[in-house]
């Protein structure tokens, strides 16, 4: 087997005699040795994009389509930077952010990414239960399974972790086990391409087919979503009441703005930035491979993550938005259908009693017993049920259940329940890995063999998350990624820094035209995540969540400037 030095020079000639040749084989090149991008693509494309997709599908139809592919585009931009900065110095990032930069910010960036991947973690593993336990085997592993419920999660779960870890584990073995890794990573991401185009290929098929006028005009960005419910449901909010139109309205405004930032968090996460530099360095990729670098990222990043976050929005939206859950409400059905599952009547129920506890008063809802509390939401107008049965939050199996009648057993059940699994197993494997290059990095080790085998298996946390988490699976990433955007301009911020900093990258600094064009580029993409990142801070810790972040940056400053003058940000 060749060793490292002998592959990247006979990548570097392969790419210096595919420029001779012309652009067109020099694209060809490119695909061949494209990797990092991938397993990127393969971290994005999990449940927290699952989730945020069929979220922004139930409460915004296609008018929010555009917002995950441009959310994608600007991660790109600093991931780009990223790759530009590690590729130009050849310097692991991490030292070179506590040396160049700041510590603060360095020490941040890896702790949040750490704290990043055992969060994510929960919902893969939960997710991955869901959908064994609901579409693929249900009989075996199910609730009315032989092994029970719990005895189907702790099985489901026990192959998992064996699985991802044997994946994840190669990828220390050298470069034979980084090959197999990443070809791994390819196979599972285009499984969910295809898996969930092949869905709306065949919705579009179907009778009812889709309005894709509608869906076209959803690829243009508008920002009404963050303060305004989707225009679809003006004509159930103005069949309220003043003071339920409102109450109902900032429910959905708020459950909107929950999922915007959800969505835009899982195109990029701050932990996402901690692997591409290492991925990078691990191939032996130097300046001369940075075009590739931004091609890999722009290929094996934005064109499945729009392909599968787009199907799926699609798909949700043709199937639930404004559709109450059949069977909740009783004076809407008027043929006989299917209990709903308990958990979406628990949802329901939950909903109507926040209802009837805001018109009552917090003091006089206290006061009732448990059955009158009942009764007062069950006398609520049809109107405002129809409005909770519309916003139950539905999970994977509930999608995947609703498209039967249209796409028959096989697209909605095992097409779209591997298309899930492929989802959870990659990004588990991708978090593991992102986890045991932080621990390598934090302990000062070589960010391979035997320190990024064990460091992988913090990561492993991720497998209680079926056993603590009762709601609907696939929901359970929203609020982690709500957590991650908090997090994400850190590394915004800190790789800005260096790629202005003139002690780290010196000659190879941008200049003149290119340096204005990198910051008009980065601005925005940091501006965005600062502005997400302070919204969400507040809307789920209030003013706790913004003293933190307060506190955070204050120590970054006071150690900038105790700091030797050497040693600051040169710029």
């Amino acid at each position: 087997m060749d060793s490292k030095p002998d592959k990247v020079a006979a990548d570097l000639e392969r790419l210096c005699d595919a420029r001779r040749r012309g652009p067109a084989a020099t694209l060809k090149t490119w695909v061949s040795l494209s990797g990092p991008g991938w397993l990127q693509s393969a971290i994005t494309l999990g449940g927290g994009s699952l989730s945020a997709s069929l979220y922004l599908g139930v409460l915004a139809g296609f008018s929010m389509l555009w917002l995950q592919p441009l959310a994608m585009a600007l991660g790109i931009v600093m991931l780009s930077a990223i790759a530009y900065v590690v590729l130009s110095t050849g310097e692991r990032p991490f030292a070179a952010i506590n040396r160049h930069v700041n510590p603060v910010l360095g020490w941040g960036w890896a702790l949040a990414s750490l704290a990043a991947s055992m969060v994510w973690c929960l919902p893969q593993y939960a997710l991955a239960n869901g959908v064994m336990q609901q579409n693929l085997l249900p009989g075996l592993l199910g609730e009315e399974g032989p092994l029970g419920d719990l005895g189907g999660k702790a099985v489901v779960t026990g192959l998992v972790l064996v699985l991802t870890i044997a994946v994840t584990w190669a990828y220390g073995r050298g470069s034979r086990g980084v090959r197999i890794y990443e070809r791994t990573l390819k196979v599972l991401v285009a499984l969910i391409v295809l898996c969930f185009f092949g869905v709306v290929v065949r919705l579009s098929l179907a009778e009812e087919g889709l309005e894709w006028g509608a869906v076209l005009s959803g690829f243009v960005p508008s920002f009404r979503g963050l303060s305004h419910p989707a225009e679809t449901f003006a004509p159930f909010l103005d069949a309220l009441g003043d003071p339920a139109r409102a109450f109902w309205s900032s429910q959905l405004i708020a459950m909107q703005r929950d999922v915007m930032i959800a969505g835009a968090a899982t195109a990029v996460g701050i932990n996402m930035t901690f692997l591409l530099p290492y991925t990078l360095l691990s191939r032996g990729w130097n300046r001369e491979f940075r075009g590739l670098a931004s091609f890999d990222l722009a290929t094996g990043m934005l064109i499945p993550f729009l392909l599968a976050t787009s199907c799926v929005v699609i798909a949700s939206a043709s199937r639930f938005h404004t559709v109450p859950v059949p069977g909740l409400v009783s004076e809407l059905s008027e043929v006989e259908v299917e209990p709903p599952a308990p958990k979406l009547v628990a949802d329901y129920e939950r909903r109507l009693a926040s209802k009837a506890r805001h018109d009552l008063g917090p003091e006089i809802w206290a006061a009732l017993s448990s059955a009158e509390r009942s009764a007062r939401a069950e006398a609520l107008p049809v109107a405002e049920k129809r409005l909770a049965a519309m916003l139950v939050k539905r999970d994977a199996f509930d999608l995947a259940k609703s498209l039967q009648p249209l796409t028959g057993d096989l697209f909605a059940n095992v097409l779209f329940g591997v298309g899930v699994l492929a989802m959870a197993l990659s990004t588990i494997t991708i978090l593991m890995l992102i986890s045991g290059f932080v621990v390598a990095e934090m302990l000062g080790l070589p960010p391979q063999g035997r320190a990024l085998r064990w460091g992988s298996l913090v990561a492993c946390t991720g497998a209680l998350g079926p056993f603590f988490w009762s709601a609907a699976a696939v929901y359970l990433a929203v609020p982690t990624s709500v957590f991650g955007m908090v997090l994400l301009p850190i590394a915004y911020w800190t790789f800005f820094l260096m790629m202005n900093s003139r002690s780290l990258l010196g000659e190879h600094r941008p200049a003149g035209g290119s340096r204005v064009l990198w910051n008009s580029l980065m601005l925005p993409a940091a501006a965005v995540a600062t502005l997400a990142s302070l919204w969400s801070a507040w809307s789920k810790a209030g003013r706790w969540g913004l003293l933190a972040l307060g506190l955070f940056l204050a120590l970054a400053v006071v150690v900038h400037f105790v700091r030797p003058p050497e040693r600051r940000v040169s710029g």
